[in-house]
């Protein structure tokens, strides 16, 4: 396998969507990764490039261990508020199956530097040279600061921001984001209401305190969303 070493932000959204695969984020429907099978479902559908997952080779229940091994360390390395450590973890994790790298060309006939690893490599020891080549990318182009916790206070998710303005704040946009919105609005709508059913500011308007079936219908529950 051949990691484009210029390209970080690859080896980073295969370490974020890895790391958020646990239940511990992912509290609406629970763990992820529970079998061989939905391993190779999250390979597929993150559209993961590891040679070890090509059609015909059917994923065990040591490769699912392995990964899930992989996740928890991984986990643990960017939760470091340290950037010597985290520098210090992803070449481990480099070297963990890389070979050293080299200087081919790439589809469009331009120079790029590639991470190798080697022929026999695990699942995990490909991912893991995957991710780490990634970490090591963000530190040396952008900052430690890219890689972060989910924003959202009900989320324990992380993330590494690669963005080009490097704004990023949920490790999960579409479902992160709206959840905290959701309890915004819930937030609002009861401090508007007021605890005893009357209008904000204890006025007591036309409609107040009593709400007709005609009304607005609570915005749907993000727990229910696909994560």
């Amino acid at each position: 396998m051949k990691i484009p070493f210029s390209d970080y932000a690859l080896g980073a959204g295969v370490a974020t969507d890895l790391v958020n695969t646990s239940a511990l984020v992912r509290r609406s429907t629970g763990e992820m990764l529970v079998d061989p099978t939905a391993l190779d479902r999250f390979l597929s559908e993150y559209e993961i490039p590891v040679d070890t997952a090509t059609p015909g080779r059917r994923l065990t229940e040591e490769d699912l261990e392995q990964v899930l091994a992989l996740r928890k360390e991984l986990r643990e390395l960017l939760e470091s508020d340290s950037e010597d450590q985290v520098a210090e973890g992803a070449n481990a994790l480099v070297r963990r199956s890389g070979v050293g790298t080299s200087l081919e060309r790439d589809t469009e006939g331009l120079w790029q530097w590639y991470v190798s690893t080697t022929p026999e490599a695990s699942l995990a020891e490909e991912l893991a040279a995957m991710v780490g080549t990634g970490l090591l990318g963000v530190l040396r182009t952008l900052n430690h600061d890219r890689i972060r916790h989910c924003a959202s206070p009900v989320c324990d998710g992380m993330f590494v921001d690669t963005s080009k303005a490097g704004r990023r704040r949920y490790c999960m946009p579409d479902l992160c984001g709206n959840r905290l919105n959701v309890a915004k609005h819930r937030a609002r709508r009861l401090a508007a209401s007021g605890s005893d059913g009357t209008a904000e500011g204890g006025g007591t308007g036309q409609g107040a305190g009593r709400r007709t079936t005609a009304g607005p219908a609570d915005p749907p529950d993000a727990a229910g969303l696909r994560d």
